[in-house]
């Protein structure tokens, strides 16, 4: 009787476990976050109005179902007549939404906690540390309050179960004529809490799930960097260079279209526009302290316009995206080859520059923080999503094409033919 009361309760903690998990899984803000910013942070804000509405409370003027259907393809849904959406076309100036159609229910779901749940605060203190010490988001709080839910409902199913089994085990004695004994009522205490051999299994069996649980979080987000943001020795806003004023990413970044590497522009491309571009007004007729310590770092006189090479020094940035050594990344072949499929893929408008599908809104970013967790997984998951079979006349896939009509004829192959005599295939 003990042993099957045993699996019993196993069974059934397992199954409430598994249902549990899955549904703090379902509506996890944390991955709505990521979702948010690389899906909506284009035309949406929670507390602004960008190109389409603050979306703070639209869980209250919208029902969850609407919006599962909203969301992913809204286009559809007004040309379904449906009223709702219709008047919502109409009330934000007949603006067409972007379709997802990458977005499950899971994935809306999740969108729609991030919402409701808001943008995480930063721990006090956390805030422009020396060193450059990556934003802690945190474990989802929906991911321990499923943990202790998951616990405590055990422990309930539990106490059920056992008074069911000794009950049936009573009727069961009673009926064979065997005398029963009464219990003697257990008092409440540790030292007799312990002395119970089914309390001790599952007090053994919730420690280890608990220490595995967190374990496995703790795994999972070691060496995950979303968030990072250091402390430059110059506070360059990219919200005021590439957003206000319009500037090009390749103007700086000139590497990222046609090598490996991105490139972080030395100081002689900001002398281009800050050899006139002193942002006096700001400070009195004074330079820029910002600007000044471009002129410092260069060994440049702004009086008399001339530069002493015996003062200059290397401007130590700290780098914000860092792949592992092991971990080959091709900038150009992303942003040249594979830019039109990035762009659909990642529901990019065509004024955004299709760095955005990794590094995020960097037109918004008064300081650069890593944008994309750039893990294993997210990666796997864009090669999954992204459809290339529009790139036909792309060369690079032109190459792939000539290849295999090559190998059907029983041609020979050489790995010059595919790219094999790039540079960057051997040299790092």
């Amino acid at each position: 009787m003990i042993l099957k009361s045993v699996w019993k309760s196993l069974f059934v903690f397992s199954a409430i476990s598994v249902i549990a998990v899955s549904t703090v899984n379902a509506q996890d803000a944390k991955e709505g976050r990521t979702l948010f910013r690389a899906k909506c942070s284009s035309c949406h804000a929670l507390d602004a109005k960008l190109v389409g509405p603050a979306l703070t409370g639209v869980t209250d003027r919208h029902s969850e179902e609407f919006l599962l259907k909203w969301i992913p393809n809204s286009q559809a849904l007004i040309a379904s007549g449906n009223p709702e959406a219709v008047k919502l076309f109409n009330d934000n100036g007949k603006v067409a939404m972007t379709s997802f159609p990458e977005l499950d229910e899971t994935k809306v779901k999740d969108i729609l906690a991030y919402i409701q749940e808001g943008e995480p605060k930063p721990a006090a203190g956390t805030e422009g540390a020396a060193g450059a010490s990556a934003k802690d988001e945190g474990t989802s709080g929906l991911s321990i309050a499923g943990i202790v839910a998951i616990v405590a409902i055990a422990i309930v199913i539990l106490v059920i179960l056992g008074r069911a089994s000794k009950l049936l085990e009573r009727l069961i004695l009673q009926k064979q004529g065997i005398e029963i004994e009464e219990d003697v009522p257990l008092k409440v205490g540790i030292r007799k809490m312990f002395k119970n051999k089914k309390f001790v299994m599952f007090f053994i069996l919730c420690l280890i799930i608990a220490l595995g649980s967190f374990g496995w979080m703790g795994m999972w987000n070691t060496g995950v960097h979303t968030g990072y943001q250091p402390v430059q020795p110059i506070k360059f806003s990219h919200e005021l260079h590439a957003g206000i004023n319009q500037i090009d990413c390749q103007y700086c970044h000139n590497g990222a279209f046609k090598s490996k590497n991105a490139t972080i522009p030395s100081l002689n491309v900001c002398m281009n526009c800050h050899k006139a571009v002193q942002a006096r007004d700001k400070y009195d007729g004074e330079i820029s302290p910002e600007i000044k310590k471009i002129y410092n770092a260069l060994g440049y006189d702004p009086e008399t316009q001339k530069y002493d090479e015996s003062k200059s020094k290397p401007m130590e940035w700290v780098r914000v995206h860092n792949l592992p050594d092991f971990a080959y990344f091709n900038h150009s072949q992303h942003v040249v080859v594979a830019e039109d499929a990035i762009r659909k893929a990642k529901g990019l408008q065509p004024n955004e520059p299709v760095c955005f599908a990794c590094h995020g809104p960097v037109n918004t970013m008064e300081e650069i923080y890593q944008y994309s967790p750039l893990t294993m997984k997210w990666c796997i998951n864009c090669h999954k999503e992204t459809d290339i079979s529009g790139q036909k006349n792309n060369a690079f896939y032109a190459k792939v094409i000539e290849a295999h009509e090559k190998i059907k004829k029983g041609e020979k192959i050489t790995p010059a033919l595919l790219g094999g005599l790039e540079c960057g295939k051997c040299h790092y």
